[in-house]
């Protein structure tokens, strides 16, 4: 079945949910005394993106508690980060069920995480002629932009600062293409996940590198080439770089069953208006009508 011409929107559901948390001050309480700024937030956010880009289907990817095969290949992975705020633990659980209420798919899957679900699901779209637009706050999903099918809608802070990055973007952005995106991230390094970069190689000396050698192996493969002090770095650390690359490179192959047919918004309006006089979200109802009347 072809869907030329629709457009499919991916989220990154614990990425943008963070960005929400951090992005509104944690004083939006109800009566009840439930904390609802990263719900709102989030909330808020999906009514825009719908709003503003009326797609033909939505679908979120969360990540899960258990380690993945990535914490399983390196048990340092992500060591570093805190446990989330019980606040903003408690709401994951209502953005779930909010969005399933609002006839949104979710999609998780353990052993993995979000973003390979969203780059599989992606790949799965792009085949049956979906034009996809990933919305995260995650820099690694740079790697799967692809001109015309995917492109990211990268958000950069808070509920509504967006930038929408095609191959030209991403090459503008970081200095390289998407395919030599994950060379060059592994080259830096990325505190966010735990994972050390090559000492004395920062985003420009990377993007320097991966531009004139193409990837890992011709950056080391002419070590011998750059200055004594960069050459011994290169040297001493093509082991964690390699570690890195494969690391930070996204699966395509998550075992996920999406039926892309299926993922109109498509609510149960009496779940939606309940979960909305809970939260105590009295302007949502009607921008969510507003929504639904645009995506006809």
């Amino acid at each position: 079945m072809n869907q030329a011409d629709k457009t499919l929107l991916v989220l990154d559901g614990n990425s943008l949910t963070y960005r929400a948390f951090y992005g509104i001050p944690t004083d939006m309480i109800t009566a009840s005394g439930q904390v609802t700024n990263a719900v709102y937030g989030m909330t808020s956010m999906v009514l825009t993106l719908l709003k503003d880009h009326r797609p033909d289907g939505i679908i979120v990817a969360f990540d899960r508690p258990e380690p993945t095969f990535r914490h399983i290949a390196e048990p340092t992975y992500k060591a570093q980060r805190e446990a989330s705020p019980d606040i903003l633990r408690q709401q994951m659980g209502i953005v779930k069920e909010l969005l399933t209420a609002m006839g949104i798919a979710i999609t998780e899957l353990v052993g993995f995480e979000a973003d390979d679900v969203i780059a599989t699901v992606a790949d799965q779209a792009v085949d049956v002629g979906f034009r996809v637009i990933i919305v995260t706050g995650d820099r690694d999903s740079y790697q799967l932009v692809r001109d015309p099918h995917v492109r990211v809608l990268y958000n950069k802070r808070g509920v509504s600062d967006y930038a929408l990055y095609d191959e030209a973007g991403i090459l503008e952005r970081t200095g390289v293409t998407p395919a030599q995106y994950v060379a060059y991230a592994a080259l830096r390094g990325d505190p966010s996940d735990n994972l050390p970069g090559v000492p004395g190689v920062g985003e420009k000396t990377a993007a320097k590198l991966i531009s004139t050698y193409g990837g890992l192996d011709g950056i080391f493969a002419h070590a011998d080439a750059q200055t004594p002090k960069l050459r011994a770095s290169l040297i001493e650390n093509e082991e964690l770089a390699r570690k890195n690359e494969e690391l930070m490179s996204l699966r395509h192959d998550a075992p996920i069953d999406v039926d892309l047919t299926a993922l109109a918004v498509t609510p149960n309006q009496a779940e939606v208006q309940r979960l909305f006089d809970f939260l105590e979200f009295k302007s949502m109802a009607g921008r969510f009508r507003e929504v639904q009347k645009l995506l006809g």
